[in-house]
């Protein structure tokens, strides 16, 4: 298990006051960050713009040093034992940094494993191994240069495998990757998680993609942890609503009126609506079997409910604009 607890980075920064003068500013990049990622697990960070989130990986990874706070690797001390952190881990990121065109997979593979100082016997059977994997045993020996994005993604995955991490970094995993493509990735890192036991920590800018793989997700803004929780404690803590649609047979005026107060008898904080035939209430109770016990009681047919629960990106997309407005005010 990573557990990292109040960690803190500030960086010393030399601002100029014209041509001749200047001084100092202490600028806090993370303020107060902590987490833990379980293996088998994926977690998700998510960071509003300026949130620490970069700085916050770096300490994770051990390319940076935190100011304050602690850092637990599977009970070791991380931050007095860097190395044998770094040994233990590995990054994925998106698009087509470290991996080399001109090399083939074979060669790029081969490449990683020396770094980590994998001896060769083991190494040959990793890479059939993790080639195999990803599904790229039959272009083993052909040049990344010819390869499809995807093709070159899922190389990443194997690349980003090579030390058999027991976590793994995942920045933007299927940035620019047409919908099949990430659909294909999205099962490997999944399987990665659940199959393989790895511990994930993700970070992207596609907020379905997060809510799709995440079985947990920090919010961070600003250098300071948000909210944490499963997407329904994010949506909760902006106050987002599910939302139900319906027409029924027989509604009038009456109806309408016992069925707002039947609704707002479970949650008083429900909106309800009624217009040319189709009712809308938004709640953040689930009324499903609320909803089809006043239908029984009333003698009404219900057609065509629909719900619709909140989404991730609208939570977060909710809570930066009452940031923007609280640091307006």
């Amino acid at each position: 298990m990573i557990e990292v607890r109040n960690l803190k980075k500030t960086y010393d920064v030399k601002r100029r006051d014209g041509l001749f003068k200047s001084h100092r500013e202490r600028i806090e990049a993370v303020k107060d960050i902590s987490m833990r990622i379980d293996a088998g697990q994926i977690v998700g960070l998510l960071g509003i713009n300026g949130a620490g989130k970069t700085t916050t990986i770096k300490m994770l990874t051990t390319l940076i040093e935190p100011t304050s706070g602690t850092y637990s690797f599977d009970g070791m001390d991380a931050i007095k034992h860097p190395s044998e952190v770094k040994k233990q881990i590995n990054m994925i990121a998106g698009g087509e940094r470290m991996i080399y065109w001109r090399l083939t997979a074979y060669e790029n593979l081969w490449y990683y494993g020396q770094l980590y100082g994998i001896d060769n016997a083991v190494l040959k059977q990793r890479i059939e191994k993790l080639l195999k994997l990803v599904g790229l045993e039959d272009r083993a020996n052909f040049p990344v240069e010819t390869f499809s994005k995807g093709m070159k993604q899922r190389l990443q995955i194997a690349r980003g495998l090579i030390n058999d991490p027991k976590y793994i970094f995942l920045d933007e995993p299927t940035i620019g990757l047409d919908a099949v493509v990430t659909q294909e990735l999205h099962r490997e890192i999944k399987s990665l998680a659940k199959e393989h036991g790895k511990g994930i920590l993700l970070t992207s800018h596609y907020l379905s993609e997060v809510e799709e793989l995440c079985d947990y997700i920090y919010l961070v803004n600003s250098g300071e942890l948000v909210v944490e929780g499963i997407k329904k404690d994010l949506t909760d803590f902006v106050f987002l609503r599910n939302q139900y649609e319906f027409s029924t047979k027989g509604m009038d005026e009456a109806i309408y009126q016992k069925l707002k107060s039947h609704i707002c008898h479970v949650d008083n904080e429900a909106e309800i609506s009624f217009e040319n035939g189709k009712t809308v209430i938004e709640s953040k109770m689930e009324l499903s079997s609320v909803l089809a016990g006043f239908a029984i009681q009333e003698m009404l047919t219900i057609n065509e409910l629909h719900k619709m629960e909140p989404s991730l990106e609208q939570a977060v997309i909710k809570l930066s604009k009452d940031m923007q407005k609280e640091e307006i005010a």
